[in-house]
């Protein structure tokens, strides 16, 4: 991943965000997947709480266990969006 990101265990990243002004919350799925979860501005607040940590952690869990068809569904259902570099999605 890059750019500056702390791992926050149990497959959740931190990641700082334009010029360190944002924060995002990521979770990864064996690295094939980062699903960006929960985007915060550092001037509302400093952190999340323990318990939106172990939300989030339960959340990598369960993403951990899908499918790439789990994903596809998701993904033409907009139930996810993916957000593609440079380029159009193929949904």
């Amino acid at each position: 991943m890059l750019g500056q990101a702390d791992d926050l265990g149990g497959g959740v990243f931190k990641k700082r965000l334009r010029k360190n002004q944002y924060r995002s919350i990521i979770i990864a799925r064996a690295g094939r997947y980062w699903v960006y979860a929960y985007l915060f501005a550092k001037q509302d607040r400093a952190n999340i709480e323990d318990d939106e940590l172990r939300g989030f952690r339960a959340q990598a869990v369960l993403y951990a266990r899908k499918t790439d068809a789990d994903i596809a569904r998701e993904l033409h259902l907009k139930e996810i969006v993916e957000i593609c570099h440079g380029k159009e999605a193929e949904i």
